[in-house]
């Protein structure tokens, strides 16, 4: 086998889109900025909402968009994983009981018994979770960036030695 067959799923999907960005001249500190942003983003707590956000901040701030997107996309299984998490410490950051989100025949009977309060509950859960990722957004994008930056500032060394 060739040495490309080698490569791993996140060299061939995730370093090497990066390491075209860097030879075309993207610098390694908006590709850090792009892929920060779109971790923080790729993880924000409304299932479907993700896309549209790296989109927005990618036209807004004139980031990558291919990288941004690709990085979303690459982060949903973080995503899925997380959901629970901040629905949770939402939940208990307002002080309100935990709303039973896995078992579907409770979510039927919920629903079927009040179809109006079922979304009202869920959009709370919704709520509060947002209210979480927003706590916890700047802190981490900040730390992704600053830890994303020398390392793709190395790299870009690299590339422009090879």
């Amino acid at each position: 086998m060739s040495g490309a067959a080698h490569r791993s799923i996140w060299q061939r999907r995730l370093v090497d889109p990066v390491v075209a960005q860097l030879r075309q001249g993207i610098t390694p500190d908006r590709i850090a900025l792009t892929l920060a942003l779109a971790t923080v983003l790729g993880v924000f707590p409304i299932l479907g909402a993700t896309t549209f956000l790296c989109a927005l901040a990618a036209i807004w701030l004139r980031l990558n968009q291919p990288v941004m997107q690709l990085a979303n996309y690459l982060l949903t299984p973080l995503h899925v994983a997380l959901l629970l998490p901040f629905y949770r410490a939402g939940e208990t950051l307002f002080g309100q009981a935990h709303v039973p989100i896995f078992s579907v025949g409770e979510l039927l009977a919920r629903f079927q018994t009040d179809p109006l309060q079922f979304v009202v509950d869920y959009g709370r859960v919704a709520l509060y979770g947002i209210c979480v990722w927003a706590l916890l957004a700047p802190f981490a994008a900040a730390l992704l960036y600053l830890t994303l930056r020398p390392a793709l500032r190395q790299l870009a060394r690299r590339v422009k030695a090879a």
